[in-house]
């Protein structure tokens, strides 16, 4: 599961972004200042950093040219209220994989999040191999978007595939609607649709029934 951490000092933003991620899958912690997040992005233990530019202690600006000038190539998503051509100029010239202003809806941060991360596990793959995952007797090839199994290839919508692979992320966990409907959909999407169910059930149609299994009351997992 990825980790990502959150720079921000607006506590309501903090609280809101965190909410998001962790609906959506991922391991989240929050600092409020520049300095603690220098020191927490370089221990090594987050996958990816969202970073607030007007930060106290240090600015943004600051923790990012010290990330990059100390070699850590940890992908950084900017999140400031700071809009102009000059900033975002600046801050992508200076080492940021993306940049993302505020007001923001949360399914525009989220998407670019896990573009970045997927950017990040493609270029750590061996040159000229695949992007492969695998789990519950399932290979999942992130580049072609291609599911194998014993039985054979399978052809799966966009929404399939991403459920799928969440779900082949994290083999044997169980899953709750909520998280799936995070990291598929985005978190803004109606909390009461039966979406996740409906993509559930056309995956064991295609992939076979007893690879995703129901746990009562509490969501779904892949079978191992």
């Amino acid at each position: 599961m990825s980790r990502v951490l959150i720079a921000e000092d607006n506590h309501q933003i903090a609280a809101f972004v965190q909410k998001g991620l962790r609906a959506a899958g991922y391991q989240t912690e929050v600092v409020g200042d520049g300095i603690s997040a220098l020191h927490a992005a370089l221990d090594g233990d987050f996958d990816l950093l969202v970073l607030d530019l007007g930060l106290p202690g240090k600015d943004g600006f600051a923790v990012l040219d010290e990330l990059r000038g100390q070699g850590a190539t940890i992908p950084v998503v900017i999140l400031t209220a700071r809009d102009t051509v000059q900033d975002t100029v600046a801050g992508l010239e200076g080492g940021a994989n993306d940049y993302v202003t505020k007001p923001f809806q949360f399914a525009e941060l989220l998407a670019r999040v896990r573009l970045r991360l997927r950017e990040s596990d493609e270029s750590a793959a061996p040159i000229g191999g695949a992007t492969v995952l695998r789990a519950g007797g399932l290979e999942l090839d992130l580049h072609t978007r291609v599911v194998r199994a014993p039985s054979g290839d399978y052809e799966l919508t966009a929404r399939e595939f991403a459920m799928l692979e969440v779900l082949v992320r994290h083999p044997g966990q169980i899953l709750s609607r909520q998280q799936l409907l995070g990291h598929v959909w985005g978190v803004d999407f109606e909390t009461t649709s039966n979406v996740v169910d409906v993509c559930v059930r056309s995956l064991r149609r295609k992939i076979g029934a007893d690879r995703i299994q129901t746990v009562r009351n509490a969501g779904y997992r892949l079978t191992t």
